[in-house]
């Protein structure tokens, strides 16, 4: 299951993108897209478990978070290793692009 990252755990949560890379789903409840994109991002959780951190941002609650990363879209998902970003999706992606990004960066 995807952790529930919020303004004042994201920094002990990246903190570990040095031994795992940390993918963060920047959502929020009333977007459509977002609700598309929330059961894939769930099943990512699962096939990475122990691999890689798989998280949610709900950008409603967590704006320090999403201003710090320009969040303007959502969904917007990010993937970070060693505290940088190293890709990043905007919008709705199939379950097959996002599990080859987060592959990408094991």
């Amino acid at each position: 299951m995807a952790l529930e990252i919020t303004d004042s755990s994201f920094a002990e949560i990246l903190s570990k993108s040095n031994e795992q890379p940390v993918l963060v789903d920047f959502w929020a409840v009333w977007c459509g897209p977002c609700r598309t994109l929330g059961p894939i991002i769930e099943e990512v959780a699962t096939d990475f478990d122990g691999k890689a951190i798989v998280g949610k941002v709900d950008v409603d609650n967590n704006q320090e978070i999403s201003m710090q990363y320009g969040i303007r879209n959502i969904p917007t998902v990010l993937i970070f290793r060693n505290g940088e970003v190293v890709d990043k999706i905007v919008g709705v992606a199939p379950k097959e692009t996002i599990a080859e990004k987060l592959t990408a960066h094991l």
